[in-house]
């Protein structure tokens, strides 16, 4: 099978079209034939050497993977056929990936495979950071950073239908009308306004009560003045390459709350905390609620452009891989 690998870490041309031998399942995993694969900025961030506890090249990457499933372990109780997504640690990015059936989701009817494989990472983020950690409140205010990308996109849907007033920042008046039409309620160009002034005057100076943070460096401490007292910052990336120190003598005289998310550790540590969110997620989705936004698909030997086209803020939505 033709897969993605990483050479070594570096720019987006370290991918590589590898052929590796067809893997096969042990007792209690399942093969995927893929369909789609989800690209995620960890992705890039692990590509570059830049994640915490990343994989080590040569690998291949992924972390979402949408098919059929293909063959099982003697262990497992699923139908080859069924149509799948499956959230890997590694290995999406091929024609072919072993998972196990803990780390399944049934691709509800009527959902195209691009749509399944930008379902889990973003919208169990972006539930997560808004809900499970955030502790959004109906009327509350949140500022959703890159908010029309594709933990985003998720974010603003999901928070506008909490009933909250939703800020969002972009880099485009295309991705603004983009974020407004999913339910932003103040489209925030970053690249031409300060979102922190910006802020400020639509709420009179008291500023927001939760952000969503997956950029880090200095939009993070941005983000931190953005915050009224008492509010809540969740921090589950940084984009920019570069985390944030935080000090503490700022959060105690300021009365305000860093809160840190990780979906694969989260779900490592307390998957039920994590996964409580599948049911309402799905039945939203299948019922046209929420939409998942997908924004370019690039063919699987073209990964290395993909990850450019990210890396170059071209993206809007999620960004897919098709085998």
């Amino acid at each position: 099978m033709n897969v993605i690998e990483v050479t070594e870490y570096g720019d987006a041309d370290a991918l590589e079209v590898v052929e590796r031998e067809l893997p096969e399942p042990g007792p209690e995993q399942v093969r995927i034939e893929i369909e789609s694969a989800g690209i995620n900025f960890a992705d890039i961030m692990q590509r570059r050497g830049k994640y915490l506890g990343g994989p080590e090249p040569p690998y291949v990457p992924g972390m979402e993977a949408a098919g059929r499933i293909d063959a099982t372990g003697e262990r497992v109780n699923l139908d080859e056929g069924d149509r799948v997504v499956a959230m890997v640690d590694t290995g999406a990015y091929g024609e072919y990936v072993l998972a196990n059936p803990q780390s399944l989701f049934p691709i509800p009817e009527g959902m195209s495979f691009d749509e399944a494989a930008g379902f889990p990472v973003q919208f169990l983020t972006a539930h997560g950071c808004l809900f499970g950690w955030g502790g959004l409140e109906e009327g509350e205010r949140v500022l959703i950073q890159a908010a029309s990308g594709g933990v985003g996109t998720a974010a603003v849907q999901l928070a506008s239908a909490a009933g909250a007033e939703v800020f969002g920042t972009a880099s485009s008046q295309e991705k603004l009308d983009r974020a407004a039409e999913l339910g932003c309620d103040h489209p925030i160009n970053y690249v031409e306004d300060d979102f922190v002034e910006e802020i400020d005057e639509l709420t009179d100076g008291e500023g927001v009560d939760l952000v969503l943070d997956g950029v880090g460096g200095d939009v993070f401490h941005d983000s931190l003045d953005a915050l009224k007292p008492f509010g809540r910052i969740v921090t589950y990336g940084a984009a920019s390459g570069d985390t944030a120190s935080v000090d503490t003598g700022r959060l105690l005289f300021e009365n305000k709350t860093v809160i840190g998310y990780h979906l694969g550790r989260a779900m490592r540590h307390d998957p039920g905390r994590v996964l409580e969110a599948v049911p309402e997620l799905t039945q939203k989705l299948t019922g046209g609620d929420l939409e998942v936004i997908v924004g370019e698909s690039f063919p699987l030997e073209d990964a290395a452009e993909a990850h450019q086209y990210i890396e170059d803020r071209k993206s809007s939505g999620k960004v897919v891989l098709h085998p």
